[in-house]
C-alpha cells in the first residue's frame, strides 16, 4: 500500500515541494490522525517504510501509533527533486521559466535546472518499493508513506504501464492511498484500489 503524507502548507498554496524539509499544516496532522487507525484497522500492515521527509515522517507516525511498528526511513522515497522550482507556485513557475512551463502543461516533462527526471526517480523508488514489499509474508500488507508525484511515478512502473500512463492517473489525494496485489514472483503488480481514503469530512479532517 502506498500512503500519501498529509497536507501542507505548500499544498494549500500549490508550491513545488520536492526536497524542501516542510512540514504538515494544522489540516495535515488531522488527516494523518484519522488515517492512520484506517489504514491499522482495514489493512493491518506488518511492515512500515517511509520517505525521510518531514510530511511523510509525520504522517508514518500516526499509523506507527495505531499499529506499533517503526517506520524505516528510507531517501529512495521521497518526491522529486524540483530544482529550481522549489518553493514556486505554478504562476512564478510559469513567469521565471516560460518554455519549461509551457513543456509541463504539454505533458512533456521539460524540467528546470537541478530538478530530477521520472528515469531518475524511478530508478530509486521502485527498488525500495520492491524491498519494502520482499519484506513481508504472503497475505501480508505493507505500507510505504511517499509523496504525490512520485507515488504515481512508482505505481506506473510497477504495474508494468508504459510511462506516458501517468497523464491518465489523477494525482492521490492527501491522505490517500493506492493499493497493489502481487500475483507472482516475475508478473507487474495488480492495481486493487486507488485514492481511496477514510471518511475525513464525518472527523473534520478536511479542507
Amino acid at each position: 500500500m502506498l500512503l500519501r503524507h498529509g497536507r501542507t502548507a505548500w499544498n494549500a498554496e500549490r508550491r513545488a515541494q520536492g526536497h524542501a524539509d516542510v512540514e504538515l499544516d494544522d489540516l495535515g496532522h488531522a488527516q494523518a490522525a484519522v488515517a492512520g487507525p484506517w489504514v491499522a484497522a482495514t489493512y493491518s500492515p506488518s511492515a512500515l517504510w517511509s520517505s525521510d521527509l518531514a510530511r511523510a515522517r509525520q504522517t508514518a507516525a500516526h499509523v506507527e501509533k495505531e499499529t506499533g511498528l517503526t517506520a524505516v526511513l528510507d531517501a529512495r522515497l521521497r518526491e522529486y527533486s524540483v530544482g529550481e522550482r522549489t518553493g514556486l507556485t505554478m504562476a512564478e513557475f510559469a513567469e521565471a521559466w516560460p518554455e519549461e512551463h509551457a513543456a509541463w502543461v504539454d505533458g512533456r516533462r521539460t524540467f528546470v535546472v537541478g530538478a530530477e527526471s521520472t528515469a531518475e526517480v524511478t530508478a530509486r523508488i521502485v527498488p525500495a518499493l520492491r524491498e519494502l514489499l520482499a519484506s513481508v509474508a504472503p497475505g501480508e500488507t505493507a505500507v510505504g508513506v511517499t509523496h504525490g508525484a512520485a507515488l504515481t511515478t512508482a505505481l506506473v512502473a510497477l504495474l508494468g504501464w508504459d510511462e506516458p500512463m501517468a497523464g491518465s492517473l489523477r494525482g492521490l489525494d492527501n491522505c490517500a492511498v493506492a493499493v497493489l496485489q502481487e500475483t507472482g514472483p516475475d508478473t507487474p503488480l495488480r492495481l486493487v484500489a486507488y485514492n481511496a481514503t477514510p471518511d475525513f469530512a464525518s472527523s473534520g479532517a478536511v479542507e
